[in-house]
């Protein structure tokens, strides 16, 4: 091939000869900037537009359709604004959930969750020595040896199990977090596991499309959630609840409102009976991305009034180090840290590294 036809095949290949060719066959360049997106659902939907994929007339009949007749429940609610050949970026909440039609990415891929962390340093000035609970026999005799400086760490994973479960609406999905409080530094006792969370649950997920003072609701979800630490009295303390999801976007901004209902336990079944006037009848998280950091803000209460008022606040901030990997800080001032710590006020600041922050 002559130096001609090699500069000619380059500028063809680019896109800067022949216009036409271009509107109707995909950049490989475009395929090539692809594959450095780490989002799983945004990176498909970069490889659909460099394919050409939105074009498909199929699709375009379903967008033009949905924008005609738009619902609540919108998993018809297109990625585009004006434009539907022009995708607009995937919010945190549709490249977490997989909302909209495009982000789809089917069942049994592994997710995260909730942020995924190792705290080195986890202190506070207030250790619980001496769990306690209206239930005699889930409070302890004898004050622990514990130390006021731990390390905690945080894992937590999803998964789609049933995608579209009425029709085209709803998907399953499963989770489950651990978080353990681990006395590393406490030679003195053997360095024990202070307390582990385990909370496996499932979630039914819908795609909403609806406006509420500026913000976009673009999620709401049902499931049922299990909470407990694994032990035996009188260090045993667990919950069944069954809880809404209720999520809003705007640029930059996630809020995600979660009420509960705790399923009754009677009599000495029942391993913390006053768990709700602590740990709350709901929360909301709140977090803003700026600049590449992320920032959240979790405040959860008892919703009663008196003695039974009782309620937590979360503040965690996150930037990039290197790659995926980012510096991690959390500060909790209120009740129920932990299930051990449901009915203990304290204040507790952690620092270290995570991979994964909120939803």
């Amino acid at each position: 091939m002559t130096r001609t036809n090699v500069t000619l095949a380059l500028l063809l290949a680019a896109g800067l000869l022949g216009p036409r060719a271009h509107a109707q066959n995909p950049d490989p360049m475009d395929i090539r900037a692809c594959t450095a997106i780490e989002s799983d659902a945004q990176r498909l939907a970069c490889y659909d537009r460099a394919t050409g994929r939105v074009n498909l007339p199929t699709a375009q009949k379903r967008m033009n359709e949905n924008a005609a007749a738009p619902g609540v429940f919108a998993s018809d609610k297109s990625a585009t604004q004006g434009n539907p050949e022009v995708s607009r970026p995937m919010s945190l909440l549709d490249s977490r959930w997989e909302l909209s039609p495009e982000s789809k990415l089917g069942t049994f891929n592994v997710r995260g969750y909730k942020p995924l962390y190792l705290l080195p340093v986890f202190a506070t000035s207030n250790q619980n020595a001496q769990p306690h609970s209206p239930n005699p026999l889930n409070t302890v005799g004898t004050p622990q040896q514990l130390q006021n400086v731990e390390a905690k760490f945080q894992l937590s994973l999803k998964t789609k199990v049933w995608q579209g479960v009425f029709g085209d609406e709803g998907d399953l999905w499963v989770g489950y977090t651990q978080s353990s409080r681990w006395q590393v530094y406490n030679n003195k006792i053997s360095r024990p596991f202070r307390e582990t969370n385990y909370e496996p649950e499932a979630l039914l997920i819908f795609n909403t499309n609806y406006q509420v003072a500026g913000w976009d609701g673009r999620l709401l979800g049902i499931g049922i959630n299990h909470e407990s630490n694994g032990r035996s009295n009188p260090l045993s303390r667990s919950w069944n609840r069954v809880m809404g999801n209720i999520g809003f976007e705007r640029d930059g901004w996630t809020v995600m409102f979660r009420p509960w209902w705790r399923v009754p336990e009677h009599g000495k079944d029942d391993n913390n009976p006053d768990i709700s006037d602590y740990m709350g009848r709901g929360d909301v998280q709140i977090v803003h991305e700026w600049n590449g950091q992320e920032f959240g803000l979790m405040l959860r209460h008892s919703l009663r009034g008196g003695d039974r008022s009782h309620g937590a606040a979360q503040l965690s901030w996150a930037f990039p180090i290197t790659g995926n990997l980012r510096a991690y800080m959390e500060l909790f001032k209120g009740y129920g840290e932990s299930m051990i710590d449901y009915n203990h006020n304290a204040t507790y600041l952690g620092v270290g590294i995570s991979l994964l922050d909120w939803y």
